[in-house]
C-alpha cells in the first residue's frame, strides 16, 4: 500500500491512494448524519402513511406531513450541495392547494400523486430509510466490523469457547492464530472504511438527486409559467406607469398650460385698454410656464433620471444617497454598465428601499453595496433600524419583487426584530459597456 506524507500540512494528513485520513473521518461523520436523517425519514414515512390511511383524519393533515417531508428533502439538498457538490434543483412550485371538498384515503393519495414534485418526495421518503440508509451505513458498517475484528484478536478465543464457536466473516475463531487473523482483517477494514466514507456520501447525494430532481419537462413548464406570470406583471406595471404619467400630465403640466393660455388670452384683450393689467398677467403666465416646466422635468426624472442615463447606476445611486434623510454610505464595484432596462429597474428598486428606510426604519445610518459577480448584479441595502420589514405586509417590497422578476431577479429580506434590516437584490445581466462612473 503506497503512502506519502504531506509535508508542510497537518501531521495526520496522510495520503493513501488518493484520499486523506481527515477527509475519511469527515466522511464517516457525514455518513452518520445521513443515517440519522434516514431514521427521521422513516418516522415521516409512518406519519404520512398514517395521515393517508387512518379513517377519521382530515385531509389537511396530509399537507402538514408532506410539508415536513419537503423540509427534510430541502436539508438533504443542502447536504448534497455542501458535502458533495451535487446540485439538486428545488421544487419548481410550492405544495399544491388542498381540495376542500374531498375526503377519504383515495382523495389524500390523489392529492399527493397529482403533483409531480410531491409524488417524487412521497416516493423518496419511502425509499430513503432503505436505499439511503444502506448507502450511508456501508462505511459505518466497515468501521464497526473492523473494530469487532480487533476486539476478537484480544478476546476472541475465550469468547468463542464460552459461546461454543464464533466466526469473524469467513474465519472461525478456534485458536490464537485465527483470532490474530481476525484482528488483521479488522485492522485492514479501518482504512477501507475511511476510503469508502466520502465516496458513499457522494453516492448518497447522487441517489438523492435521482429521486428529487425535477424532470426537464417539468422545469420547462415551470419556466414557461414563470415567464407568463412575469410578463403579465410587467404589462400591468407598465400600464400603471402609463396611467400615472397620464394623470400627472393631466393634473399638473397640462392644467398649468391651459391656465397659462387663458391668462395670455385675457392679456390680449386688455393689451390696449389696461397695459398695467397686461403686465401682471404676463408675469403670472411666466410663473405658470416655469412651474409647468419644473413638473415636466420631475416627470421625466421619474421615468428615467438624467443622471442614470448620463453617469450610470453607480452615480445615480450616489445621488439618491445624497438626498436621503438617513446618512447613507455607498460602495460600488462595477467593471461596466448593465443594460438600460436592468439599470433602471435596479435604480428604482434602490430608490424604493431608501424611501422605506427613511419612512419606517427609524435608522440612523444605511449602507448600499453594489457588485457584479459571475453574471449577477448584486445590490445589498443595509440599515440600522428597528427591523421587522416583511414583504407580505407591505406593497413596497412586493412591488420591488414584481419589478425585478421581469428580469429573473430575486429579492431576499432579512429583518429580525430590533434590526438590522438587510435587503439583497440579485439581477442576472451582462455588462454591455465600459465603466463611465466616477470611483
Amino acid at each position: 500500500m503506497d503512502r506519502t506524507m504531506q509535508l508542510g500540512g497537518s501531521p495526520s494528513a496522510v495520503e493513501i491512494k488518493g484520499f486523506s485520513v481527515p477527509a475519511g473521518f469527515t466522511g464517516l461523520r457525514r455518513a452518520l448524519e445521513l443515517c440519522r436523517l434516514s431514521v427521521v425519514a422513516c418516522g415521516l414515512t409512518l406519519v404520512v402513511t398514517t395521515a393517508i390511511s387512518l379513517p377519521g383524519l382530515r385531509l389537511g393533515l396530509v399537507p402538514r406531513a408532506m410539508a415536513r417531508v419537503r423540509a427534510l428533502a430541502d436539508r438533504q439538498r443542502e447536504r448534497a450541495a455542501s458535502w458533495s457538490g451535487v446540485q439538486i434543483p428545488g421544487p419548481p412550485a410550492p405544495l399544491p392547494p388542498v381540495p376542500t371538498d374531498a375526503s377519504g384515503m383515495i382523495a389524500r393519495y390523489r392529492w399527493i400523486t397529482g403533483d409531480p414534485q410531491t409524488r417524487r418526495e412521497f416516493a423518496w421518503v419511502f425509499t430513503d430509510p432503505f436505499v439511503g440508509a444502506f448507502l450511508a451505513f456501508v462505511p459505518v458498517a466497515l468501521l464497526l466490523s473492523g473494530l469487532w475484528g480487533i476486539f476478537l484478536a484480544f478476546f476472541g478465543v475465550p469468547l468463542s469457547a464460552e459461546v461454543d464457536g464464533l466466526w469473524y466473516e469467513f474465519v472461525p475463531i478456534n485458536g490464537t492464530a485465527t483470532a490474530v487473523l481476525a484482528g488483521v482483517l479488522g485492522l485492514a477494514q479501518l482504512p477501507l472504511a475511511l476510503w469508502v466514507a466520502p465516496r458513499a456520501v457522494r453516492r448518497h447525494a447522487l441517489y438523492t438527486r435521482s429521486m428529487l430532481a425535477p424532470g426537464e419537462q417539468e422545469l420547462m413548464a415551470s419556466r414557461i409559467e414563470h415567464l407568463t406570470t412575469t410578463r403579465s406583471s410587467a404589462v400591468d406595471t407598465q400600464m400603471a406607469e402609463i396611467r400615472r404619467i397620464e394623470r400627472d400630465l393631466h393634473d399638473g403640466a397640462q392644467a398649468r398650460l391651459v391656465a397659462m393660455g387663458m391668462t395670455l388670452d385675457a392679456a390680449e384683450h386688455l393689451l390696449e385698454s389696461n397695459p398695467e393689467a397686461v403686465r401682471a398677467l404676463l408675469i403670472e403666465a411666466r410663473q405658470s410656464s416655469s412651474k409647468a416646466l419644473e413638473e415636466i422635468r420631475n416627470l421625466v426624472r421619474g421615468i428615467h433620471p438624467p443622471v442614470l442615463a448620463d453617469r450610470g447606476l453607480a452615480d445615480a445611486v450616489r445621488a439618491l444617497a445624497m438626498v436621503c434623510p438617513v446618512p447613507t454610505e455607498v460602495e460600488v464595484d462595477l467593471p461596466g454598465r448593465p443594460e438600460m432596462p436592468v439599470e433602471s429597474a435596479a435604480y428604482f428598486a434602490v430608490s424604493e428601499i431608501l424611501t422605506n428606510v427613511a419612512k419606517h426604519s427609524h435608522a440612523d445610518r444605511a449602507r448600499i453595496d453594489i457588485r457584479y459577480d459571475h453574471g449577477v448584479l448584486r445590490i445589498t441595502v443595509t440599515d440600522s433600524g428597528r427591523g421587522g420589514a416583511d414583504a407580505s405586509r407591505g406593497t413596497g417590497l412586493r412591488g420591488i419583487e414584481r419589478r425585478l422578476a421581469t428580469f429573473d431577479g430575486v429579492v431576499a429580506v432579512n429583518s429580525p426584530a430590533n434590526g438590522p434590516t438587510v435587503v439583497t437584490m440579485e439581477l442576472p445581466c451582462a455588462l454591455s459597456s465600459p465603466k463611465t462612473t466616477s470611483s
